[in-house]
This record gives C-alpha cells, sequence and structure tokens, in this order.
C-alpha cells in the first residue's frame, strides 16, 4: 500500500534524513556547503549528502506518485 511506504520514507526522513539532530542535521550543511561550491568535499562528504539524503527524495518521490495518482484517477459518477 502507497500509505504505508510513504508513512516509512517519512520515519526516515525523521531520523536518518535528520541525524545528528544538534547543533544542525547533517543533510542541512552539506546542502549549504553544496549551494556554497561545494569547495573541498570530498567523497565521503558526497557519500554523506547521499545518505542523509536519500530518505527526502524517496519521501518526494512517493508524494509526486500519489498527487499524480489522485489527479488522474477517474472521479466516480455522480448518482442522478
Amino acid at each position: 500500500m502507497k500509505g504505508s511506504r510513504a508513512g516509512l520514507a517519512t520515519l526516515l526522513c525523521a531520523t536518518v534524513g535528520l541525524a545528528p539532530f544538534l547543533p544542525e542535521p547533517h543533510v542541512v550543511g552539506k546542502l549549504r556547503w553544496v549551494l556554497g561550491g561545494a569547495v573541498g568535499m570530498s567523497a565521503l562528504d558526497w557519500g554523506d549528502l547521499a545518505f542523509h539524503g536519500a530518505p527526502w527524495v524517496w519521501l518526494a518521490v512517493e508524494l509526486g506518485l500519489a498527487l499524480r495518482t489522485r489527479l488522474t484517477s477517474p472521479k466516480p459518477s455522480e448518482p442522478q
């Protein structure tokens, strides 16, 4: 069921996607680094970004698929 996949993706975003929580999540720091030009990023830093960013990408895909399904599914006929 799609709802359970989106729920699992949300759970992973809240845990792995935001870990460590303090002083700021890794994914936030890595995205700032990339947006600043990614100067000095090593392969380990890119892998860290992929690891902490993967749940967010998965959640975006699940939400996009759910939205597409909702927009393209036929609406039930109204009773006359």
